[in-house]
């Protein structure tokens, strides 16, 4: 088998690869969040990642290949603040949030075949794996790692920092994110700005809710969802975890902090970003 040299995000170089558990890939890629019409941005993704999985398969290697689809729990701003995007998008069509999300899954799946590319092995649904992501969040209170508050369980970013190296991936260091994020609305009842959320108290009209040790109407929080979704498929570590450049920070970096806060090892081996599509210098 030729070697295969890919760039880890995680050491910022190329490194030889060399799986786990060979002939065995695990791979896990970040899917959409369906809100809205996949556009060629998003299609940069998953064409660079398809590529991946079938030159990896072409070399010999048995690959799954997870591609998540978020249903729930993602941000208007991509982190603790603003509406649910789904119920947002719900609202504003007079739909079902599941409506909407039925709605842009076939659009996505389309346009998916129109590009040629070979479906995952596994395509999860966030919503479908709730008590997964409960009992992750469990373990990470159990661990010193977060905390409750009226219902939302927070990320405990300082703490963890005691122990582990917050911003491995980014490269970002914890005074930076203090002056990027200390002045944001919302942030009152947590100890620290740089906490995020796992687990979302949310008003009991919201339609998208779930019961949990923290009360009778909840919702995860957006990262929490990949944690759990690859744990469950692809083990408690794993080959490759691809997404877009924009996912490195907060997404992959609270990934690594949760899957190290829950159960003491970082998910992923290698990681892999794919770049922004740009027009005339614009994403």
């Amino acid at each position: 088998m030729n070697p295969l040299y890919i760039y880890n995000s995680l050491s910022r170089q190329k490194e030889k690869f060399e799986p786990l558990h060979p002939p065995f890939v695990g791979m896990y890629v970040c899917g959409p969040t369906l809100y809205s019409e996949a556009h060629l941005g998003n299609l940069r993704t998953y064409v660079s990642f398809d590529i991946v999985h079938r030159y990896l398969k072409f070399l010999g290697y048995k690959v799954r290949y997870v591609r998540n689809i978020t249903d729930v729990g993602h941000l208007e701003n991509d982190g603790d603040t603003g509406d649910d995007k789904i119920e947002k998008q719900a609202k504003l069509q007079h739909k079902e949030p599941m409506e909407v999300v039925e709605q842009y899954k076939q659009g996505y799946h389309k346009i998916l075949e129109l590009f040629n590319t070979l479906p995952p092995s596994i395509e999860p649904l966030a919503t479908g794996h709730i008590p997964e992501q409960i009992e992750m969040v469990e373990k990470i209170m159990e661990n010193g790692y977060a905390y409750d508050v009226n219902g939302n369980v927070y990320f405990n970013v300082r703490k963890y920092n005691e122990d582990h190296p917050y911003g491995q991936l980014s490269g970002r260091k914890i005074d930076e994110l203090y002056n990027e994020t200390r002045d944001l609305d919302g942030q009152q009842e947590k100890r620290d700005a740089l906490d995020f959320a796992l687990w979302k108290n949310v008003p009991k009209e919201h339609i998208m809710k779930w019961k949990s040790p923290w009360g009778n109407s909840g919702c995860p929080g957006w990262h929490i969802e990949c944690s759990a979704m690859s744990q469950k498929y692809l083990g408690d570590e794993f080959d490759i975890h691809g997404g877009g450049m924009d996912l490195k920070f907060p997404h992959h970096e609270a990934e690594i902090a949760q899957s190290i806060g829950a159960i003491k090892k970082s998910p992923a081996k290698y990681w892999m970003h794919g770049n922004m599509l740009t027009f005339e210098g614009v994403k």
